[in-house]
């Protein structure tokens, strides 16, 4: 297979840019197979013939990853699983497929700025748990990038909350085209892990509409099945039993209707729980191990009868949880769902598209001239991660198969020039052309990890670049980190994130020139931590921990984080507090250049209902094909709040052959000019000028024009 995959890259490598300079598919919402209305009928029918110990074996799970079943009802179990990029492998799954794809992570196809890519990525995934017999996909993890040190910023999206919306709009009819459900979590603010259980979030009404719950808004706009709240706090209770979170704001103000579940023993009042809203409870029940039994008997089904007796709640509000788990359930027409294993002829297929994910994802954010590598002369191949391949850990993990690391993927594209060396001498370094060292941090659920590097891999760096001018780092991360040791030592920079199983292929592919690279930064990467506007989240005398052993301890004191810089997230904040980071959020090269000229707009529109077509053409004046990323951002000139000095709230990513000029064509309506007004409860334009900044990143505006909403 990996031969197979290796002749097919170069092949497709024209035909999966091709696909970027097609327009934005018109989005069209997923709709369930049974409407909302027959399926509730349906469900009160079934709801109506159980028993009341029977409905209260569906209010949590059962055997850790299932629901509960009613043989006599024709309730069958359902199966769920992790995560978003990828069907996490556990014993009763490897039994049935054998395998499952390893997807880049989704920070990786965050980074494609590729909405179509994002449903093929998506709908592969939901044909996995298709053939596995998986009822519901644990993810799409829609969190935002707050901070870098986050353990599982890899999982999501990015820092913004409209390159974020349109990628997971996507994600979710891609999954649920498949007939598979998918979850939007962690609802919500869960944006690090550090003692994430014992974390209180405070946040603002305005804060939380304009950069927190835009992406679940989308998620849950495009049809999504299923929500997952979160395991901390948010004003001073737990998401999970929070009636203001999820009876509030998820019920109520996103208009969200089907099934909302917990977090993995992240509930911890079954009276709240019950009367939050929330519909199932997960895992349900203890797995006897002591270190879960140590939390307690928490579990809903546990208490239930006691507390109706008690009259603490009444049936309703247990037949009120039922309905909406049955309703979701036939409504996707769950019950009668087996495996399918007619999905197992297209990993082929999935495994393509996870190629093509890479190609479009890695990020070139700096190149002195050396790239692309010639394969006629030597290159070097080292560090930590150039012998493994890397990837997110916790319940995200996926297992992959015909794993191919960087050295293998090199001496694949360059051949016998391509050396690997872990321990490369002096001679060695400098008798080679370049050198590509392999760097990366390990991130995953459960805990942070630093902003630093290890002490060791930073001087590596340094000594690898003392002997050989011609470094190329390649990283491997779900989130910024510190090089502002060595930036200006190296001659070249990519960032791979975490590629999947076979995404070293599209690494080397661009090293070599065979693949141009169009990934744009989803995030900030700043030059310290301390220049971050969430630096100051772990209490003073606390030191960071990488590992899992306080993630249960909810003994721990509850540890308040004030979201203190409101609005003003990821690019928004240096911008607004004049900090230059070291690479800003939607920065990437290419191995050609791009011109943007011709912004034609008009010079008024309405505030009342604005509508702003505009277009701008794009050139591509270099001598390689390529692909562009155009971005819009949009400057309110005065308001009356603080406001981002401009916001992300258009894109369009286009191929352009050598010379090729097109014209990119934009319509801007209401929500690209208008902010939340906490007091008003309600999204306000006011009158006044607006900027439109068309460009290439956050930093690079190459165009601008003034619009005038009267």
């Amino acid at each position: 297979m990996k031969k197979l995959l290796f002749a097919l890259s170069v092949v497709l490598v024209i035909s999966c840019n091709k696909k970027t300079d097609q327009q934005m598919k018109t989005f069209e919402p997923f709709v369930p197979p049974v409407s909302y209305e027959q399926a509730d009928s349906t469900a009160r029918e079934l709801l109506g013939k159980m028993t009341l110990e029977e409905k209260i074996s569906l209010l949590g799970g059962h055997n850790m990853f299932y629901t509960s079943g009613i043989e006599r009802l024709g309730i069958p179990p359902l199966l769920m699983s992790d995560a978003t990029a990828g069907v996490r492998m556990m014993d009763h799954i490897r039994e049935r497929i054998g395998k499952s794809t390893a997807f880049p992570c989704p920070v990786a196809l965050a980074a494609t700025w590729n909405p179509n890519l994002a449903y093929q990525y998506a709908r592969s995934i939901g044909e996995e748990c298709r053939a596995a017999g998986i009822h519901i996909l644990l993810g799409p993890g829609v969190n935002i990038y707050r901070i870098s040190q986050n353990g599982r910023n890899f999982e999501y999206f990015g820092e913004d909350p409209y390159l974020g919306a349109r990628m997971v709009e996507q994600y979710v009819t891609g999954v649920q085209s498949t007939g598979v459900i998918a979850t939007l979590k962690h609802f919500l603010c869960n944006n690090h892990e550090y003692h994430r259980r014992t974390t209180n979030v405070l946040v603002d009404d305005r804060t939380l509409h304009e950069i927190y719950l835009p992406i679940f808004k989308a998620g849950i706009d495009a049809g999504a099945m299923a929500v997952m709240t979160a395991y901390n706090q948010v004003r001073g209770e737990y998401c999970g039993q929070s009636q203001f979170v999820i009876s509030d704001l998820l019920r109520k103000q996103l208009g969200f209707k089907w099934l909302v579940m917990s977090d993995w023993w992240s509930t911890f009042d079954p009276e709240k729980t019950i009367k939050s809203e929330l519909d199932l409870e997960m895992p349900g029940e203890s797995t006897g191990e002591p270190w879960i039994d140590a939390l307690g008997d928490i579990y809903v089904k546990s208490h239930a009868k006691r507390l109706l007796e008690a009259g603490k709640i009444s049936e309703a509000d247990i037949d009120r949880m039922v309905r909406s788990f049955l309703r979701t359930a036939i409504a996707m027409d769950l019950f009668n769902k087996k495996p399918d294993t007619t999905y197992l002829a297209k990993f082929d297929d999935h495994e393509r598209i996870a190629l093509n994910t890479a190609r479009e994802a890695i990020v070139l954010l700096k190149n002195n001239g050396i790239l692309p590598l010639s394969s006629s002369a030597r290159i070097i191949v080292t560090g930590p991660n150039a012998n493994t391949v890397p990837a997110g850990q916790g319940s995200a993990f996926v297992e992959g198969y015909n794993k191919i690391t960087l050295a293998e993927a090199m001496t694949k594209v360059f051949g016998a020039n391509a050396v690997y060396l872990e321990k490369p001498s002096s001679e060695d370094l400098k008798n080679a052309r370049a050198v590509v060292i392999n760097i990366g941090t390990a991130d995953s659920e459960g805990y942070d990890r630093p902003f630093d590097l290890p002490a060791e891999t930073e001087q590596f760096i340094m000594d690898v670049a003392s002997h050989n001018p011609n470094v190329v780092v390649v990283v491997n991360s779900g989130g910024g980190i510190n090089m502002t040791r060595w930036i200006d030592r190296v001659a070249a920079l990519l960032y791979a994130f975490y590629p999947g199983q076979i995404g070293n292929i599209a690494v080397a592919e661009i090293l070599s020139g065979k693949v141009n690279p169009s990934g744009k930064l989803p995030f900030t990467i700043e030059r310290n931590f301390a220049d971050s506007p969430g630096a100051g989240y772990i209490p003073a005398g606390q030191v960071m921990e990488h590992n899992w052993n306080n993630d249960l301890n909810i003994k721990l004191p509850i540890n308040t984080v004030s979201y203190h810089e409101g609005v003003f997230v990821g690019y928004r904040w240096y911008e607004s507090k004049n900090i230059e980071p070291l690479f800003w959020f939607g920065h990437g090269l290419s191995y050609t250049t791009f011109a943007l000229s011709n912004l034609t707009a008009p010079k008024t529109g309405t505030a009342a209902n604005p509508q702003i077509e505009f277009s701008v053409d794009v050139k591509n004046t270099g001598t390689m094909a390529g692909a562009e990323v155009v971005q819009v951002y949009v400057e309110d000139v005065e308001a009356s709040v603080p406001r981002p000095k401009k916001e992300l709230k258009a894109f369009r990513k286009i191929f352009l052959q050598p010379g090729e000029k097109q014209t990119v064509q934009f319509t801007l309506g209401k929500e690209a000019f208008a902010f939340y007004d906490a007091a008003k409860k309600e999204w306000v334009v006011e009158p006044g000028e607006f900027v439109l900044h068309v460009g290439t990143s956050a930093k690079e505006i190459l165009q601008k024009q003034s619009v005038v909403l009267k």
